[in-house]
């Protein structure tokens, strides 16, 4: 396998909550845009496959939380895949901070679907470019 692509975040003060840490459900949104960065740096953008009539719709999620992530904390996501089949693709998660803590692991499972939410096969351009990340 190829190494995780990594996506750097700063956390804002707007996702914490009153105790100083991130509210658990913003975890998504870090996920999310990881996976977005990841696209993009493979050369197959989330707009670019959604114009060719392909979505990714998250059918399933888990999360462990290991440890909180604070205000101004410098996050890493890394992301990678775990299983890239006809209609399926899941990504695997591992937040760490500044000092190499584990924040949280995830994986996230999504179908391939048209905009009409029919599953649809994956494109085989974009199956090729995931494999190398896949996780053996």
């Amino acid at each position: 396998m190829a190494e995780p692509f990594r996506y750097a975040h700063r956390v804002t003060y707007a996702e914490c909550t009153i105790g100083d840490h991130i509210y658990h459900a913003r975890y998504l949104d870090l996920l999310e845009a990881a996976r977005g960065e990841f696209m993009r740096a493979l050369g197959s953008p989330v707009l670019e496959l959604q114009n060719a009539d392909y979505i990714f719709p998250v059918i399933e999620a888990r999360l462990r939380y290991k440890a909180p992530a604070r205000y101004d904390d410098q996050l890493t996501i890394e992301v990678w895949m775990t299983l890239v089949e006809r209609v399926r693709l899941n990504f695997g998660h591992r937040i760490v901070n500044q000092d190499g803590k584990l924040i949280l692991e995830a994986e996230t499972c999504h179908c391939c679907t048209s905009r009409d939410e029919k599953p649809k096969r994956l494109p085989s351009e974009l199956v090729e470019k995931l494999k190398p990340f896949l996780a053996k």
